[in-house]
């Protein structure tokens, strides 16, 4: 398992630093939180690490692998998937569509084998629709699993952006506010999908989360960030006893 190094990342848009000078090491096998107020970089760093953004300066890299101008795809093929924010996914198809869509960069077959669809590409094929049934009975989605996206409720519709990504076989996956807009009770089922990803799947999370008492609950190391710069890292008990974290958060008496 690999880790993810983040050494002095900066990014820039004209004169507005989103971020500025950011250290971080994510070790394997772990749920890294990165929390922060509202415009303090969280998604940045996401958009960097996962190749929507390069860095202006810095270096990230996962193992061996530099990823600071990498594609999206490329980032992809090396082990990292993505939950978005904003659900990213085609609402006129089936659950089973949109995963299988998602699953379509692992298929290694060239023309002529899915042409006559034998030997290589249906052997392929069944090992990828097998893995996508396995990822909808984790994420108990086996009741929408013919049903069109767009007709879910928001939180079965946010499970289905994490199974999504879930479907790629990631070492590291990124969850970008997987709870926002969420009730109490979607809010302890996704909890408890972050939490098996890690141990039963041994994937590394690395979470970006508002719910401070969830992130507090279910992280291994924190980071926080304010104004794209890095004001405290540690465990959930220490961060919660950071003057700057406390400061960022609730201001100055």
């Amino acid at each position: 398992m690999s880790k993810l190094h983040i050494s002095d990342v900066t990014l820039s848009f004209g004169g507005l630093k989103a971020l500025s000078g950011v250290k971080m090491i994510v070790e394997p096998g772990l749920i890294t939180s990165i929390i922060g107020p509202n415009g303090a970089g969280k998604t940045s760093i996401l958009n960097c690490i996962s190749g929507f953004y390069h860095p202006t300066s810095g270096e990230i890299r996962f193992g061996d692998h530099n990823l600071s101008k990498a594609s999206p795809h490329q980032i992809s093929k090396l082990g990292i998937a993505r939950a978005f924010q904003n659900i990213e996914l085609f609402s006129g198809m089936t659950v089973l569509d949109n995963l299988l869509l998602a699953r379509h960069q692992n298929l290694k077959y060239n023309f002529f084998q899915a042409l006559i669809y034998r030997g290589k590409a249906s052997r392929m094929e069944a090992e990828n629709r097998a893995y996508v049934e396995d990822v909808i009975d984790f994420m108990e989605l086996e009741p929408y699993r013919k049903s069109m996206v767009g007709n879910l409720a928001y939180g079965i519709q946010k499970r289905v952006e994490v199974a999504r990504a879930l479907t790629l076989g990631p070492k590291l996956i990124l969850l970008d506010e997987p709870m926002a807009g969420m009730n109490v009770e979607e809010k302890e089922d996704m909890v408890r999908f972050i939490m098996d990803i890690q141990r039963e799947r041994y994937i590394t999370v690395i979470l970006v989360e508002h719910d401070l008492g969830v992130v507090m609950d279910i992280s291994d190391r924190i980071f926080v960030l304010d104004f794209g710069q890095l004001i405290g890292s540690g465990t959930p008990d220490e961060v919660s006893r950071d003057p700057k974290v406390i400061e960022a958060y609730i201001g100055e008496e």
